[in-house]
């Protein structure tokens, strides 16, 4: 740390620090702007900033000059001048030290009369100053210049120069409206600022020239963001989770977003992991993009809390779950809801199943503990599964095609496996240690993982209902202590689990989170944890810490829990209720991993949380993992045999090595015509590895058809011979990024099509306007020479 400023009164709501960082001005609840320095200057004393009657939300300096731009709450524009220049200041010297008398103990060795006589020579200098420099003795000189020197410094000061009222329009329309958030760009002299009722303001300072304004929502702006040349506005809206930016001078949209207003509950990938659709408590269901992150699709249905989302296999619809009592399916092509699935009587579901057909779908109950099973083509209920003696927690369909299993966990200590399309009602009970909280199965169908209460991972097969391992997890949560815990996070460790649980790709490894901040992999075979991920360090989120602050607690209890509310004109709503707009109390939101997917590639994961939807990516170039290598391959020998044309040997030792770069190198100078003859002397276990390779490459290669031949060749030959099951992932990844080159490559060719065919179109009017004017002058020529033949007969 640099510097700790301790001037403010109250909470800091700004800062903003000058264009050659010498201020750095601080505004705060306590309706002042204070000017600190990080430096020592001999003309610089820490200045205050007054005129307003509000909370300051913003500072600005202005551009190459220490003029600034106080805003407060209630709309008050104060125009600051500086009275110092970039070049008026003048360096702290510390004084210097002077020496001390020899004998410090006695008094008798001051000489009075020459200390009397000093001071009298000084003053009469400074007064009169009559006397000339060689009538004083140097260090007289010397001192007398220094006291003129601090006279002429020009210290720093602010002068107020203007005052405006910028709330006034506003007022008009929403009398409680607020100012909540502002921005300044330097070089334009442009304010941007935001109102409580969704309003923004442009003007031009320092006179306060209104340019613009619009209404964007009935939200609260709570952020504001100009870009380097002043043109496109960045407008963030917390409570309605929007991002917008706004180009003022045309008038137009450069980007709109909305996320969820409250938190995700549940995600699901697309089979090729190209989009994720999440649900949340705002009772909608979202189609997001991974390349671009931006959220393409959304419906509304839903009148209650999202509980699971799911996509079909084929990709063509997705399907959700809610507590309001209904599944409801949304066809991808159309952009509409083409099914809703209710049953009997009103029940809230609380998870959601499709098996691998995509003809069956199940969801469990979350009052009422049954599991309803439906047909997707009929829409109409099959089957009602009972059984179960408390909330249904969670479902999964097989994900093998051959079958129809689906398996159930409920809070009543039991996993059930049931056969419902041929067998109805009939299943095998599996008895679990404690409360079951979430089932997941295994990509090859044949064993299952189920989440327990007591932190456990039970792994069970199938087909015998026999439990083949576990792992003990909770450990490995973390134990973070919440604001309103009275006990030590060591003893509040014992009461967290795993809620969510996913397996990879490849089913080698299980993806686990919960109530904690900590996401967990673990090794399915060795029941090991390979990596631990922390989602975020954000302090504000309740459960990150693991020790409370004790200068916080009081004999009421933690501090921090005390609120703060302003005015006095305030409705009290529904005491004990956390969350929705009758929400009482002001509870901090708990740090937790609401829902885990691996995406069907294998090279990502993603996570539903408190901080919104994350994405974690697997970069394979920060790492060295060869892959059977030997003791002589090196890149040098790699790159010797590719200038011998030994391109299978080359390949085979690039891929051993399994760096990026060497392989890369090694495809693109391998000639198109020599592919197939590379491909055919090499094992099937390189091919793997090579398509593997092609597939990831493909995502930002620039030689779509070289690789394209690679891809064609090698499915060709080896397709019937490559593990279907292993190599799913990759297969689903080379799709992925198929479609991605296409779709940006498709938009590109139908816009250059017209634009060719009006270049053709034009040249071809030409060619024909030249044709005839060629025809036009050989006609001319020929009547002239018969015309002449003519008059020489």
């Amino acid at each position: 740390m640099e510097h700790a400023f301790h001037g403010a009164t109250a909470e800091t709501t700004c800062v903003s620090w000058s264009f050659d960082s010498k201020l750095l001005a601080v505004g705060s609840k306590d309706t002042t702007v204070k000017i600190y320095s990080l430096q020592k200057w001999a003309n610089f004393k820490w200045i205050t900033l007054g005129g307003h009657s509000d909370v300051i939300v913003a500072c600005f300096f202005e551009a190459k000059q220490y003029d600034m731009y106080t805003i407060s709450k209630n709309g008050r524009v104060c125009v600051w001048e500086c009275t110092l220049e970039p070049d008026d200041w003048v360096e702290w010297e510390p004084p210097s030290k002077k020496e001390k008398p020899k004998d410090s103990d006695s008094e008798d060795d001051i000489d009075v009369d020459k200390i009397i006589e000093k001071t009298e020579k000084q003053k009469a200098y400074a007064e009169k100053k009559l006397l000339d420099s060689d009538d004083l003795p140097q260090n007289d000189i010397e001192e007398v210049s220094m006291e003129e020197k601090n006279k002429k410094i020009k210290m720093l000061g602010y002068k107020k120069r203007a005052t405006f009222y910028l709330a006034d329009e506003v007022h008009k329309q929403s009398k409680d409206a607020k100012l909540t958030t502002a921005a300044y760009h330097q070089d334009t002299h442009i304010l941007v600022i935001g109102f409580s009722n969704g309003s923004f303001f442009l003007y031009e300072m320092p006179h306060a020239n209104l340019i613009h304004s619009l209404s964007i929502s009935r939200q609260r702006i709570s952020s504001i963001a100009l870009n380097s040349t002043g043109d496109w506005i960045a407008i963030g809206c917390s409570h309605a989770g929007q991002l917008l930016v706004w180009e003022w001078q045309s008038e137009t949209y450069a980007m709109k977003q909305q996320g969820h207003r409250t938190n995700m509950n549940c995600l699901a990938y697309s089979p090729d992991g190209q989009y994720i659709i999440t649900g949340g408590d705002d009772g909608k269901v979202k189609l997001w993009n991974t390349l671009t992150g931006f959220c393409t699709l959304t419906f509304h249905e839903h009148t209650s809390s999202i509980s699971s989302v799911l996509f079909s296999h084929n990709r063509k619809f997705v399907a959700s779950a809610s507590l309001d009592g209904t599944v409801r399916a949304y066809d991808l092509a159309r952009y509409r809801n083409f099914r809703t699935l209710t049953s009997p009587r009103p029940v809230q579901f609380s998870c959601l199943a499709i098996d691998a057909s995509d003809e069956f779908i199940a969801a469990g109950g979350q009052d009422f503990f049954d599991v309803y099973l439906w047909s997707m083509k009929l829409g109409s209920l099959l089957e009602i599964l009972s059984g179960h003696e408390g909330p249904i927690a969670s479902l999964a369909f097989n994900p093998n095609p051959a079958s129809t299993e689906l398996v159930s966990a409920s809070w009543d200590k039991t996993l059930k496996i049931w056969n419902a399309i041929e067998n109805g009602s009939a299943h095998e009970t599996v008895r679990l240690t404690a409360d079951a909280l979430c089932v997941t199965y295994k990509p090859n169908g044949e064993e299952v993982a189920v989440a327990t209460l007591d932190g456990q991972i039970i792994f069970i097969e199938c087909k015998t209902a026999r439990q083949i391992g576990f792992i003990e997890g909770r450990t490995d949560l973390g134990a973070g202590r919440s604001k309103t815990d009275l006990i030590t996070a060591k003893k509040n460790l014992q009461s967290k689990a795993f809620t969510t649980l996913c397996y990879s790709a490849d089913g080698m490894c299980i993806l686990a989170g919960g109530r904690s901040k900590n996401v967990c992999i673990y090794n399915v075979k060795e029941s090991i944890l390979l990596k631990k991920y922390e989602i975020t360090q954000n302090r504000s989120l309740d459960g990150v810490d693991d020790v409370i602050n004790r200068k916080y607690m009081s004999e009421f209890g933690n501090r921090a829990l005390i609120e703060q509310r302003e005015g006095g004109n305030i409705s009290l709503r529904l005491p004990g209720v956390r969350s929705g707009d009758m929400a009482s109390r002001r509870v901090k939101l708990e740090v937790r991993v609401l829902c885990l997917q691996f995406s069907p590639t294998g090279q990502a994961w993603a996570a539903a949380t408190t901080e919104g939807l994350l994405i974690y990516s697997l970069d394979i170039g920060l790492m060295f993992d060869p892959f059977q290598l030997e003791l002589g391959i090196t890149p040098d020998t790699v790159r010797e045999t590719l200038d011998k044309h030994d391109y299978a040997k080359a390949l085979m030792m690039a891929l051993k090595l399994n760096e990026k770069l060497l392989i890369q190198q090694v495809i693109e100078t391998i000639p198109y015509k020599e592919i197939e003859l590379t491909t055919t002397n090499m094992s099937d276990v390189y091919i793997e590895k090579l398509l593997k390779f092609i597939a990831s490459e493909f995502e930002s290669t620039r030689h779509i058809h070289f690789y394209l031949l690679w891809v064609e060749i090698i499915l060709t030959k080896y397709g019937s011979r490559i593990n279907t099951a292993l190599q799913m992932p990759v297969l689903l990844m080379l799709q992925k990024n198929m479609q991605k080159k296409y779709d940006d490559l498709s938009k590109i060719c139908d816009f250059n099509q017209y634009t060719i065919s009006y270049i053709l179109r034009i040249g071809d009017l030409k060619s024909e306007k030249n044709v005839s004017k060629l025809s036009t002058i050989t006609i001319n020529d020929e009547s002239d020479f018969s015309i002449e033949e003519l008059d020489t007969d």
